[in-house]
């Protein structure tokens, strides 16, 4: 079967083509960026030819899809002769509230509760909806299946959700902390038991997905039970321009004080602080950040040290909460990539079983394999992510059930 994967954001949308047969293929991948934005355009990769880029005024979430088709099928450089080949569709999807514990084929209903969402997810959930929509238009009567980010995080329990307000909030207006990256933290949790030889349903787990998005999450017994985001994803770890956790009494005293409104400052949290904030605007990109702290740069260095110190936070509160650690994971973009970042996030952790082999963790990126010591009781892994193999994966699982 062939399967289309949309990651449909705000501005963007991230797709992969795959084949799953006996191997799981990946025929195409690619970006149609700026989407209602000067300068917009399409990028394609197809296994053996020459990359394609294409810059064109992509007004809307259907004109980008329709783009996609097209170059899916154009005989220049085409993984596939006719988009009928194309067997079904699965979407990333942010924010499944409480509604959805597991993927789903789309329907109306699920399509009516989307829309009931738009409030806990005003940037994605219009998004994902534009691009179920736009794919019934143009591909009807094919299959979608809806994978959902928070899905994963169903299984924690009130003690672990609920924030310390009235609990009348929570019953009026659902607020709760969610957690997201939850396909990402299922996904390497089973793969580096698989790697192990382990069975996950007896190992305790910590999986750290480390992106200019983070988040960690606490696996037991392969289901979530802790994970850092909340009720936004910006919660939690300090971020590439996300703060994380913030006292909620300093949003009082910054309006107060720079005489700002309330949208300027939740802009502020989310799109210059984090690690841009944190080394004084030098950059939220954790390769110059690296590369600056090892050149002596005190920003870098103070950005980077309060990320580790964040990150070690909730690693040691999570070994709490599980009563013990048998893994930990790395993965994410940074997670996977900057053995500098894992480097200060995983020191002085001999406490907890963990001791990080340092030459080994400086000689590895973007490859599954261990990077602690022969001596450390907890194992400690790199473990690349594929949300895109999930959803397709789940695709696959849900149409043959039917």
């Amino acid at each position: 079967m062939i399967i289309l994967v949309l990651n449909c954001g705000s501005s963007s949308i991230k797709y992969q083509l795959f084949k799953i047969d006996n191997n799981h293929r990946v025929l195409a991948k690619g970006q149609v960026d700026r989407i209602g934005i000067k300068g917009s355009n399409i990028e394609q990769k197809v296994n053996g030819k020459d990359p394609i880029f294409v810059e064109t005024e992509i007004i809307n979430h259907e004109q980008g899809i329709d783009l996609i088709l097209r170059l899916l099928v154009d005989e220049r450089h085409r993984p596939v002769s006719s988009i009928h080949e194309i067997d079904a569709v699965g979407h990333r999807l942010v924010h499944g509230g409480e509604d959805f514990s597991e993927s789903v084929i789309i329907n109306q209903a699920v399509k009516d509760k989307i829309k009931e969402l738009i409030d806990l997810a005003p940037l994605h959930n219009p998004a994902n909806l534009m691009g179920i929509e736009a794919m019934e238009r143009l591909l009807p009567g094919k299959p979608q299946v809806g994978v959902f980010d928070t899905a994963f995080h169903q299984t924690m329990p009130p003690k672990a959700f609920l924030y310390g307000i009235p609990y009348s909030f929570y019953k009026k207006h659902h607020i709760r902390r969610y957690g997201f990256h939850g396909t990402s933290h299922k996904f390497v949790a089973h793969k580096a038991c698989e790697i192990l030889g382990w069975d996950i349903t007896k190992k305790k787990i910590i999986t750290c997905h480390l992106g200019n998005g983070a988040s960690i999450t606490a696996v037991d017994g392969g289901k979530s039970i802790e994970t850092s985001m909340g009720f936004t994803p910006n919660y939690g770890l300090v971020m590439g321009t996300r703060s994380g956790v913030v006292d909620p009494g300093i949003i009082e005293y910054m309006m107060k004080k720079e005489q700002l409104p309330l949208s300027e400052i939740v802009s502020l949290l989310n799109k210059k602080s984090g690690m841009f904030g944190l080394s004084d605007g030098l950059s939220s990109d954790m390769r110059d950040l690296a590369d600056a702290m090892i050149a002596g740069n005190e920003d870098a260095a103070r950005a980077l040290n309060t990320y580790a110190h964040r990150v070690k936070h909730y690693i040691g509160a999570y070994a709490a909460e599980l009563n013990g650690l048998d893994l930990l994971v790395m993965t994410g973009g940074i997670g996977e990539n900057n053995w500098k970042v894992r480097e200060l996030c995983l020191s002085n952790l001999e406490f907890l079983g963990i001791t990080l082999d340092v030459e080994k963790n400086k000689g590895l990126h973007g490859t599954d394999a261990s990077i602690c010591s022969d001596c450390s009781k907890t194992q400690v892994m790199i473990v690349q992510t594929n949300e895109e193999l999930v959803i397709a994966s789940d695709t696959i699982k849900l149409l043959q059930k039917k």
